[in-house]
C-alpha cells in the first residue's frame, strides 16, 4: 500500500426506526426525528441528514488512508479522532420547523472494529462498507458504539 491513499467509506442502513415515537421509561418522545452523519469537531454540521421513516440511507464519506506503525489510519472530513480511536458519528436530532437539527443521540462506528484484513482490502479496492440496521432492539434509535456484529464491515468496489 502506499503511504496515503484515497478511500471511501460507504455507510447502508436499513430498519430505521421511525419519524416520530411516544415516550418510553428512558427516554422522551420525539417528533420529525432524522439522521445524518456529522462532521468533524462539528457536532451542528451533517451530511446527508434523512428522516428517520425512510426505508434506507446511505451515505458515502470521501477519506484518506495512511499506512502507520500501527496499521491503516483512516482520515477525512467525518472522521473524528478523539481519545480511544477514530470513528464516525451518526447523529440523530429533531428538525423543527425552520430546519434546525437538535441532536439527543449519536452511533458510533470504530475504525478500531474493523478487520484489519477487511480494511487493507478496501484500501486496495478503495471503498470500505459498512451495513447496520438503524434501530435498537427496542425500536428506538441505534446508539453508543456499534460493534460487529451489529454493524458488518466489507471491502465492495468502486461501482
Amino acid at each position: 500500500m502506499p503511504d496515503r491513499s484515497p478511500l471511501q467509506i460507504r455507510i447502508e442502513a436499513t430498519h430505521l426506526p421511525g419519524r416520530t415515537w411516544p415516550p418510553g421509561p428512558d427516554s422522551p418522545g420525539r417528533d420529525d426525528v432524522h439522521v445524518g452523519v456529522q462532521r468533524k469537531d462539528s457536532p451542528g454540521e451533517l451530511l446527508g441528514p434523512c428522516p428517520a421513516d425512510a426505508p434506507a440511507v446511505s451515505w458515502t464519506l470521501d477519506c484518506t488512508a495512511l499506512s502507520a506503525p500501527e496499521g491503516v489510519e483512516v482520515s477525512g472530513p467525518y472522521v473524528q479522532n478523539r481519545m480511544g480511536g477514530r470513528f464516525v458519528y451518526l447523529s440523530w436530532g429533531t428538525v423543527d420547523g425552520t430546519g434546525l437539527f437538535s441532536m439527543f443521540r449519536r452511533a458510533k462506528l470504530m475504525m478500531a472494529d474493523v478487520d484489519p484484513d477487511v480494511l487493507g482490502d478496501a484500501v486496495r479496492s478503495g471503498r470500505l462498507t459498512a451495513r447496520l440496521r438503524l434501530s435498537d432492539g427496542a425500536g428506538r434509535p441505534r446508539c453508543a458504539r456499534v460493534r460487529p456484529p451489529d454493524v458488518e464491515w466489507s471491502a465492495t468496489d468502486l461501482t
